[in-house]
């Protein structure tokens, strides 16, 4: 059974920094694919940036330049590093992992096999 627990998350004025992490156990191993997403009320679960097993990154627009996703796989955790906050990323986040497709890994939420249980971010102005 895979378990993936996030933490990090919390309350932060603008311009401050949090970074959330992944605790990943079961059958989850480097070559699979691993996010963060983030849903803000009233919006569509969005996908902010994943990590492929070797280890490359792709990031939405909106956060290109101030979020770093990295993954340990001796430790079986996922890392997401946020800096510059603002309010509009407010929401809740969640850690998610999936066996890549042939096309590599992407944002989508419909490639998703295994969802954590989300960690709230609120940033105030």
């Amino acid at each position: 059974q895979v378990q993936l627990v996030e933490s990090g998350g919390g309350s932060v004025q603008a311009g401050g920094s949090l970074r959330l992490a992944c605790a990943v156990s079961g059958y989850v191993d480097s070559s699979h694919c691993m996010a963060w997403f983030r849903q803000a009320p009233g919006k569509e679960r969005e996908g902010v940036a994943t990590i492929s097993g070797g280890g490359r990154s792709i990031y939405a627009d909106s956060v290109k330049g101030r979020f770093t996703i990295s993954r340990d796989n001796a430790k079986n955790t996922l890392y997401l590093q946020m800096n510059s906050l603002g309010p509009e990323d407010t929401a809740m986040y969640y850690c998610a992992a999936w066996a890549p497709r042939w096309y590599g890994c992407s944002r989508e939420v419909s490639d998703v096999n295994y969802w954590g249980q989300g960690t709230q971010v609120t940033v105030s102005s």
